[in-house]
């Protein structure tokens, strides 16, 4: 007897009773958002209390987002401009939002509510969304294959709170946390590859892979490149008859050709600042450190209810962040499971494949460049005789990363290969769904009760616990003075590295006035650059000559940054720039306006 045969076809739904109430057909359609709702709230709790005037943790690059929610609502309503352009950043030469990351379409997300109640909450209501919608479409993917309700809950909950994405939520990261297209784009593509559905599957692929493309370029080029190598594998490997399929390989091509104006869209403003020099390629040296450890696919999250912070106690975890990539004690079990059980299925079969060659690929390239353990460089001892031919005593372990950063087009422009492991955690959500649906054909009058089981096993596993820090946005009381002041006078702030604070952008808002710095810490524009040596002498004759060249008008000088203020205040003065003003531990110098 085939023990796979009760899980129905791929695409086959288990559908109500023909008497069923409209009540129970409205709560299948409504209850996995309203599930995937209640959890994302129970997961960031307390957030929800605060999600008007506050950010999660501390202020970061959460700020920045928040800034550009009102940027873009400023220049789209009232300047009726280009929100890319910022002229009043790194003024007077400006600024262009690609030197960062713009994610617009998870700024989408909260841009109406940020319209109505302000960008704090528009901001705060995109991240929750992330969630939300990273689940239910996850649910969506693994429901449509397996036609169990119950799995596509255990593979959406897996996807939507895997710690990877819970730390890039406490981080303020809206971007990287933009993983919600993922399962959409691979639903597409596997029914690409495999036939089925066509035009669905090509507007599926295209439209998602468009709103990739406006998520992070990051997540545009890794998908392609992920994507590209596991077809390709696939095809070479398991149909290598089906390379000649001319149809299926239009299919693609319409496919990118519905994703193109979103892809174009979210690239311009990248290539055509790559195209003046703005994006410089890194050196190997200076991304080592974005290679992920192969341990941190075993470590629970340091934030972590009961055993996070014991983990951050015994395990070197400087780079949590970016580095917390566990794949989790229940989820990772189910994922082997469905893979083992349901491998030989045909009904399974394929896609198993594609994901497990997709998952290989993103797995070598998130550990990036050379070998790391515990985030650690692994360092082989040269033998004695061959130290004088290699003139050193260790070498570390080159990974196929390495080369391709040396090679591969693009590749260099790369700083965090971590990231790539997100097609890794998106493998792990839609096999843990397989696995679940296999138990469930066991035990098929618990089946509710091994669901909910399994959802809660999950829950404890990822669950960081009731956050308890929670930073307030507001600008500060010079802001609000400089706000009252005439004119368009140039505002720089000191010690000259706050002028690339997220905060001090989202200042801007409130005073107005243009501002010598920005958010500078991806690729510094020119005149940042050629600035800054001089400006971090301040205050002396040379930094003070350079603000009057520049035509900066106001000063802004954190006292608390500076050991001994009292003598900085009088060098300060004496060179010709007196206190108009002092707002807590912020003075403020001016320099007269050039003629």
């Amino acid at each position: 007897m085939n023990k796979t045969a009760s899980i129905p076809e791929v695409g086959d739904r288990r559908r109500a009773p023909a008497g069923a109430s409209g009540i129970r057909r409205w709560l299948a359609i409504l209850g996995p958002p309203a599930f995937f709702v209640v959890l994302t709230i129970v997961m960031t709790w307390p957030l929800v209390l605060h999600a008007g005037d506050s950010v999660v943790g501390r202020i970061g690059d959460n700020i920045y987002f928040v800034w550009m929610m009102a940027w873009f609502k400023k220049t789209i309503f009232d300047l009726h401009v280009s929100p890319i352009a910022v002229p009043q950043l790194n003024y007077p030469e400006g600024w262009s939002l690609a030197y960062t990351e713009i994610a617009p379409s998870e700024l989408a997300l909260g841009f109406p509510v940020s319209l109505v109640w302000g960008p704090i909450l528009g901001y705060n209501v995109a991240l929750l969304l992330t969630f939300v919608l990273s689940g239910y479409f996850m649910h969506l993917w693994v429901n449509d294959l397996t036609g169990s309700p119950g799995a596509g809950l255990i593979a959406g909950t897996v996807f939507a709170f895997i710690p990877f994405r819970v730390a890039h939520f406490l981080s303020g990261h809206l971007n990287v946390a933009g993983t919600l297209w993922f399962p959409l784009y691979f639903m597409g593509l596997s029914d690409l590859l495999f036939g089925r559905r066509p035009r669905r599957a090509i507007v599926l692929t295209g439209l998602s892979l468009g709103l990739i493309a406006l998520t992070t370029m990051y997540y545009l080029y890794m998908t392609l490149l992920i994507s590209g190598i596991a077809v390709v594998a696939y095809l070479v490997l398991f149909d290598r008859s089906g390379i000649g399929d001319v149809q299926r390989w239009k299919r693609m091509a319409l496919a990118l050709l519905v994703s193109a104006p979103l892809v174009v869209a979210g690239s311009f403003p990248f290539i055509q600042l790559a195209g003046q020099g703005g994006l410089p390629s890194r050196s190997v040296d200076s991304v080592v450190s974005g290679s992920a450890s192969v341990t941190d696919f075993v470590l629970p999250s340091t934030d972590h209810f009961i055993w996070g912070s014991w983990i951050a106690e015994h395990f070197n975890r400087d780079h949590w962040m970016e580095g917390t990539l566990y794949l989790g004690a229940v989820a990772l079990p189910l994922a082997l499971l469905g893979v083992f059980r349901l491998k030989d299925d045909p009904r399974y079969r394929n896609l198993i494949r594609l994901l497990a060659l997709a998952s290989s690929a993103a797995f070598i390239l998130a550990l990036g460049t050379n070998l790391h353990w515990l985030e650690e460089l692994v360092r082989l001892p040269v033998p004695a005789f061959l130290q004088g031919v290699v003139d050193r005593e260790s070498i570390s372990i080159r990974l196929p990363g390495y080369y391709m950063f040396q090679y591969f087009p693009l590749f260099s422009k790369l700083r965090t290969f971590k990231r790539f492991s997100v097609f890794v955690l998106l493998s792990v959500g839609a096999l843990s769904g397989f696995g679940a649906a296999w138990i469930e054909t066991r035990v098929r009058h618990w089946r509710s009760a091994i669901v909910l089981g399994l959802l809660a096993l999950i829950f404890l596993d990822f669950y960081p616990g009731p956050y308890v820090d929670f930073a307030k946005i507001q600008a500060r009381p010079v802001d609000y003075w400089l706000a009252t002041q005439p004119g368009e006078g140039l505002v720089a702030q000191f010690p000259f590295y706050q002028e690339e604070d997220q905060d001090q952008i989202y200042n801007t808002l409130i005073h107005g006035k243009p501002f010598l710095g920005g958010f500078f810490n991806a690729f510094p524009p020119a005149q940042y650059s050629r600035i800054r040596p001089v400006m971090e002498g301040f205050p002396d004759d040379a930094s003070v000559a350079l603000l009057n060249e520049l035509n900066v008008e106001y000063v802004i000088v954190d006292s608390s940054a500076y050991p001994g203020f009292p003598i900085v205040l009088k060098e300060i003065e004496s060179l010709g720039m007196p206190a108009i003003g002092v707002f807590g531990k912020d003075y403020v110098f001016h320099l007269p306006a050039s003629p």
